[in-house]
C-alpha cells in the first residue's frame, strides 16, 4: 500500500519540490531520495535489506526499518547517497516480502530463478552473490547448498548463462543463448594451456549427451584433440594420456567419429616411457588408472603381467585393487597370489599392500590370510619404525580393528600361535598398552597362551602393584566412566560428522578427530590396566619402624630448616599441605629409612640432604576426600 505523491513535470514530489525551494534540499539530493520514497525498498552496505518509513524534510530526516534497526532515522542527505533504491519485483525485495513465491520458482525451474538473480545483479553475479541474494530468507545454508548443487547441473545445458572458469568468476547471462554442446566445444578450442584443455575436456566428458547432433563438430575436435595430444606428450605424458582418454569416451558415444590416421593411443605413450609408468599413474586421477591399465597389454604385449606387478610396491589400496582385477579379468590370478605370497614369505610386503590384504579379508586370497600374514605385518611395522615414519596405517588397523588378530589366527596350530604371540611381545613397533589389548584379544581365542604372559612377568606384575587411598580409586573409576560413557563417544560422533565434510586426505577436522581417538584409547588401556592392579587402602596401623606408607616424617635439614612430609597412595598429591604420592621422587627417597637416618631429596638443582627425626602414622582419613587431588591418569609423578 504506497502512499501517493504528487509528482512535478521534473519528475520530484511536491514535498521533495518544496524542500528544494526552501532550500533545505540540493537537486542532487532530491532527485536521489526521488527514488527512495516512504513505502519503497532500499539497502545499505552495512545494515542490509530495508523499508523506508517516513520522510521529515523540514528537519531534513528520513526513517528506514532495517532487520536489526527499526525505525532507524538518517540524515536526507546521508540517506540519499548510501542507499541503494530496489525496485518491488527486485530479488531482494521478493525475498523479504514473498519468499514463499520464491522457494516454489526455485522448486518448479531453478534456471528462470538464477536468471532473475543475473538480471537484477546487472547481469552476471558470483556463485557467493546468489547465495546472499537467496539465503538466508528463502533458504537456510544447507538448504541453497543442496538447491544451488543441482541447479548447477542444470544452468550446463542451459545456453542461456555463460559458465565461470572459476570459482571466483560470475554467472553471466547471455544476450544471446548458446547451445550447451556447442559452448563445451568452444570451451575446448579456447583453452590455451594443456592443464585448461584437460579440464574443459574433463566437462564435456560429463555432458556427452548434450553433444549428440554435433558431430560435425566433434569430429574437428577429436583432429584438435590429438594434435594435444601430441603436443603434450613430450612434456607432460598423463596429461597427454587424459587427453586420449576424453578422445575415447567421445569416440565410443559417437561410433561414427574417425581417429587420425597416425594419431596416438594411451598404449603409445606408455610403451614410449616404459621408466616413467608409476609417475604418469601418481599423475593421473584415481578414476583413470583403471583405463592406463588397460592399455598395457596392447603396450607390453606378454609382459603387461611383469609390468603390473612392478607397480604394487608403491601402489595405494585402489591401484591395487585394480591391478589385482586386471589380472582376474586375463585369468591369472594365479601370478599375482604367487607374487603377493612371496612377498610375504620374504617379508619384502608394503604396508599398503597388506592393509589391502587385511581389509579384504578371505574375500580373494584366503590361502594368504594367515599366522604368516601377520608375522609379515610385524616385520612391515617394524621397518616403518626404523623408516621413522610418523604415524602407521598399518598398526592403526592391527589396534583398531578389534578381530583382525584372531581372524589372522583362525585355524593355526598351538605351537604357531604361540610363536605369534611370541612375535608381538618381541617387536619394539607397538607400544606396551597396545601390545596387552593384542595379547588380550589372543588370550580370549587360546587361553592357554595366558602362561606366557604371567609366566614370564609374574614377578614384574607383582612388583607393579599400586597402592592407593579408597577415594583416589573412586575418583580413578569415575574418570573412566566418563572416559568411556561421554569422551569417546562424543569423539566418535565427532570423527563421523567429520566423515561428511570430503575428501578425508585433506580433511584436517577428521584427522585432529582420529588422533584424539588414539589419545583416547590410550587413556583407557592405562587406566583399565591401573585398575587392575590397584590395591585400595585407608593406611591404617602402618609400620613407624621406617618410613613406609602411610605415615608423617619429619626431617631437619644441613641448614637446620625443618620440613614435614606425608605418604599416602599413588595416585595422592596436595602439595599445599606436604602431601605426596609413594611413587614420587620425594617419597621413593623416604621409603624404607629409619629414625636418624640421613637420606637425599630430590631437589631444584640436583639433590638436598636431610636427617629423619620422627615417623609417625597418618590418621586423617577424612581429609583424602576434602584436600587430596588425585593425580592425572598417564600423567608422569614427580616431586
Amino acid at each position: 500500500m504506497s502512499r501517493v505523491f504528487s509528482v512535478t513535470t521534473e519528475g520530484m514530489t511536491e514535498e521533495l519540490a518544496q524542500a528544494v525551494e526552501s532550500g533545505n534540499l540540493d537537486k542532487k539530493t532530491a532527485d536521489k531520495l526521488a527514488r527512495l520514497t516512504p513505502e519503497s525498498y532500499c539497502t545499505h552496505k552495512s545494515w542490509g535489506f530495508g523499508l523506508v518509513t517516513e520522510w521529515n524534510l523540514p528537519i531534513g530526516q528520513v526513517t528506514i526499518d532495517f532487520k536489526t534497526k527499526k525505525s532507524h532515522p538518517m540524515q536526507a542527505v546521508y540517506a540519499a547517497e548510501t542507499l541503494t533504491p530496489i525496485p518491488d519485483d527486485h530479488i531482494l525485495a521478493q525475498r523479504e516480502t514473498n519468499p514463499e513465491s520464491v522457494r516454489e520458482l526455485a522448486k518448479s525451474d531453478s534456471s528462470a530463478l538464477v536468471k532473475k538473480v543475473l538480471a537484477d545483479f546487472g547481469g552476471k553475479a558470483t556463485s557467493d552473490q546468489i547465495g546472499c541474494a537467496l539465503s538466508p530468507g528463502v533458504f537456510d545454508a544447507a538448504g541453497f547448498k543442496r538447491w544451488w548443487d543441482s541447479a548447477r547441473k542444470k544452468l550446463k545445458s542451459d545456453g542461456r548463462f555463460g559458465m565461470p572458469a572459476k570459482k571466483t568468476d560470475p554467472y553471466v547471462l547471455l544476450e544471446t543463448p548458446v547451445n550447451s554442446g556447442t559452448r563445451l566445444l568452444d570451451g575446448f578450442r579456447n583453452a590455451r594451456h594443456t592443464r585448461d584443455q584437460v579440464v574443459a575436456l574433463e566437462e564435456i566428458s560429463k555432458s556427452l549427451d548434450d553433444l549428440t547432433g554435433s558431430q560435425d563438430e566433434l569430429q574437428a575436435v577429436i583432429t584438435l584433440i590429438e594434435e594435444a595430444a601430441q603436443r603434450a606428450r613430450r612434456i607432460s605424458p598423463a596429461a597427454a594420456i587424459e587427453i586420449l582418454i576424453a578422445r575415447d569416451d567421445l569416440m565410443q558415444k559417437f561410433p561414427q567419429l574417425q581417429g587420425g590416421a597416425e594419431s596416438p593411443t594411451i598404449a603409445n605413450i606408455i610403451a614410449s616411457e616404459p621408466g616413467k609408468l608409476g609417475q604418469i599413474l601418481e599423475s593421473i586421477p584415481g578414476s583413470k588408472e583403471k583405463r592406463v591399465l588397460e592399455a598395457l597389454e596392447p603396450a607390453y604385449g606378454e609382459e603387461w603381467g611383469d609390468k603390473a606387478i612392478a607397480l604394487l610396491p608403491s601402489a595405494g589400496a585402489r591401484l591395487i585393487s585394480d591391478i589385482c582385477r586386471l589380472f582376474e579379468r586375463h585369468n591369472r590370478k594365479e601370478q599375482f597370489q604367487a607374487t603377493v605370497e612371496k612377498w610375504i614369505s620374504e617379508r619384502s610386503i608394503s604396508s599398503e599392500m597388506l592393509i589391502w590384504l587385511c581389509k579384504e579379508r578371505d574375500k580373494r586370497f584366503p590361502a594368504l590370510f594367515n599366522a604368516e600374514l601377520l608375522a609379515a605385518v610385524f616385520s612391515a611395522l617394524e621397518a616403518d619404525l626404523l623408516a621413522e615414519k610418523r604415524t602407521s596405517r598399518l598398526k592403526d588397523l592391527l589396534i583398531d580393528d578389534g578381530e583382525l588378530v584372531g581372524d589372522l589366527l583362525i585355524g593355526a596350530s598351538r605351537d604357531v600361535v604361540r610363536d605369534s604371540m611370541r612375535k608381538l611381545m618381541l617387536t619394539p613397533a607397538i607400544e606396551d598398552l597396545s601390545k596387552r589389548s593384542l595379547m588380550a584379544r589372543i588370550v580370549k581365542l587360546y587361553p592357554d597362551t595366558q602362561s606366557m604372559i604371567t609366566g614370564a612377568h609374574q614377578e614384574d606384575e607383582k612388583a607393579d602393584n599400586l597402592v592407593v587411598s579408597w577415594a583416589s580409586l573412586e575418583k580413578r573409576k569415575a574418570e573412566l566412566d566418563n572416559l568411556i560413557t561421554k569422551e569417546i563417544p562424543q569423539n566418535l560422533r565427532d570423527i563421523n560428522i567429520a566423515k561428511e565434510q570430503g575428501d578425508l586426505r585433506e580433511n584436517a577436522g577428521f584427522k585432529a578427530a582420529k588422533e584424539h581417538q588414539r589419545v583416547l584409547q590410550r587413556r583407557r588401556a592405562e587406566m583399565e590396566h591401573d585398575l587392575v592392579i590397584a590395591r585400595g587402602t585407608n593406611f591404617e596401623n602402618p609400620s613407624t619402624a621406617t618410613v613406609s606408607i602411610g605415615t608423617i616424617v619429619s626431617l631437619k635439614g644441613e641448614d637446620g630448616s625443618k620440613e614435614t612430609f606425608t605418604i599416602l597412595g599413588a595416585w595422592d598429591s596436595a602439595p599445599d599441605l606436604a602431601i605426596v604420592s609413594y611413587k614420587a621422587g620425594v617419597g621413593q627417597a623416604l621409603l624404607g629409612a629409619a629414625k636418624g637416618t640421613t637420606v637425599e631429596l630430590p631437589a631444584e638443582n640436583g639433590t638436598r640432604k636431610a636427617t629423619v627425626e620422627s615417623i609417625v602414622a597418618f590418621t586423617d582419613i577424612n581429609l583424602l576426600t576434602s584436600k587430596i587431588h588425585i593425580i592425572p591418569a598417564g600423567m608422569a609423578i614427580a616431586g
